[in-house]
């Protein structure tokens, strides 16, 4: 069991006052990671659903992240449920789902759509979020219901499940930072070393 000074050098992310943008940035990061290394992956026909692009977007995760945020805000709930979620679907469908770049667009939209019905009073139409997202709106109605299948319609997140995958993320993203920051330094070090 850890004692207390070590629990209180473990990250702690704060739901009500971590800035919106740095938790989309590090979304950005996790979920680009996850799909370039699922992107090498040969998806089959049974891993194929409705979430699947026909080419990939132009536009990148981040961006898209960002717009949605601009014109469909939302809390820092929206964005660690949408993970909840992913995570979810995966362990739910191991053998016929893969996060890639095909299908991440549309499962992010579906999801921040659901997620903030879910914890907001107020929210915006489906219209506004299909014009947000690039899609029509008839096919990000069926992608909802897909979406709330794929969950078996579980669509509740704990506090205590936001904050355990807030703290998370917040620890990878350490993590990722510091292991660019040795990568940077190795390679300076390298290019500096004198010759012999």
């Amino acid at each position: 069991m850890a004692d207390s000074s070590s629990l209180s050098r473990q990250p702690y992310f704060d739901l009500a006052t971590f800035p919106v943008t740095e938790t989309i940035a590090m979304v950005t990061c996790l979920l680009e990671k996850i799909t370039k290394a699922n992107d090498k992956l040969h998806p089959s026909k049974h891993s194929i659903t409705c979430f699947h692009a026909r080419s990939v977007p132009s536009i990148d995760i981040q961006s898209y992240l960002n717009r949605i945020l601009k014109y469909c805000p939302c809390a820092n709930e929206c964005f660690l449920s949408l993970l909840v979620y992913f995570d979810r679907i995966t362990q739910q469908n191991k053998k016929l789902f893969t996060i890639d770049s095909y299908n991440i667009h549309r499962l992010i939209i579906s999801g921040i759509m659901v997620s903030s019905k879910f914890f907001s009073d107020v929210f915006f139409t489906n219209t506004r979020y299909a014009k947000v997202g690039g899609l029509p709106v008839e096919e990000l109605n069926l992608l909802e219901l897909e979406f709330l299948k794929m969950n078996n319609f579980n669509i509740h997140v704990s506090v205590e499940e936001l904050q355990q995958y807030g703290n998370q993320l917040l620890m990878h993203s350490i993590r990722e930072e510091n292991r660019l920051k040795q990568r940077e330094l190795n390679m300076y070090i390298n290019n500096n070393e004198p010759y012999v």
